[in-house]
């Protein structure tokens, strides 16, 4: 069997999907892409590196594409990527040293306490993450998020925990958010250095984005039946965005990025009116 097979999900993805391989290519047993019929040169860039390539219909919820390349893979470890992200050499030898370790060697390993913290957070939001079975089947990889060309430390960002190496079998993508965490048959550990994440190097990605990531929040406030008239709009148009702000801007200090760490806290914060708008002119337009 492979020991560690890299599955991507793409669509249009030139600009990104090379740097990304490029950094994989000592790593991978394999490499798997399933592409969603790109018109661009993803998947001419994906052969060049040594991927099977296969072909999947577009769907709205990207995540469907990720678990079926998730489920080509062979090898006994799996990382997951999306194309704008980049393992780090040090990421890299990491990931090396994890897949020959024992299971009591993994378990050993003292994780650094800003990464629980930030597990904490995300399992109070989401839930608890996998079960207690005494086997590491997973691992959660931190991420710089690169923001208009530099990498954003604060206003909470760092260290956007993601699951992203795991056993093969032992974990998948349910496919009903974009926001969703893979559900896990086993325990979770961490990897100490981060992937970089170039989800929004320019203005213009970011609002491209943005514009799809509330259309997919319009339609779950459609689907919770998310109250229509007075209160949703003040709550949405004001109080939540508010709050968000204030949280990421002055209590998760976004003010030491900078400008970057303004504009991201204003546009996170706007998300919330975007959505609530989108899915009332739906509603009621």
């Amino acid at each position: 069997m492979k020991k560690i097979s890299v599955v991507l999900a793409t669509r249009n993805e030139e600009n990104n999907l090379g740097r990304c391989l490029e950094a994989v290519k000592k790593l991978a047993d394999e490499i798997i892409v399933v592409d969603e019929f790109s018109t661009d040169k993803t998947q001419g860039i994906a052969r060049s590196y040594g991927a099977k390539v296969f072909t999947e219909p577009h769907h709205e919820n990207f995540h469907i594409t990720k678990q079926k390349a998730i489920e080509r893979a062979t090898g006994e470890w799996i990382l997951q990527l999306d194309a704008d992200e980049v393992v780090t050499p040090e990421l890299a030898n990491e990931i090396k040293e994890v897949t020959k370790m024992s299971n009591e060697g993994i378990r050993r390993r003292e994780i650094p306490e800003i990464l629980l913290r930030h597990q904490r957070v995300l399992e109070k939001r989401d839930g608890s993450v996998g079960k207690q079975t005494g086997e590491v089947v997973a691992f959660f990889i931190p991420r710089k998020n690169i923001f208009l060309g530099k990498p954003l430390i604060h206003a909470g960002v760092y260290p956007d925990p993601a699951i992203r190496l795991i056993k093969k079998g032992k974990a998948h993508l349910p496919a009903r958010s974009v926001h969703e965490i893979m559900e896990v048959d086993g325990e979770v550990a961490w990897l100490f250095n981060a992937m970089l994440h170039y989800d929004s190097p320019t203005l213009t990605r970011y609002l491209d984005r943005l514009n799809r990531y509330t259309d997919l929040h319009a339609k779950s406030l459609k689907e919770s039946k998310v109250a229509l008239g007075n209160l949703g709009l003040i709550n949405y148009s004001f109080l939540k965005p508010a709050r968000i702000f204030c949280k990421m801007y002055f209590v998760h200090a976004g003010f030491k990025d900078g400008m970057r760490g303004f504009v991201w806290c204003l546009f996170s914060c706007l998300h919330y009116p975007i959505a609530y708008f989108k899915y009332y002119s739906k509603e009621k337009l």
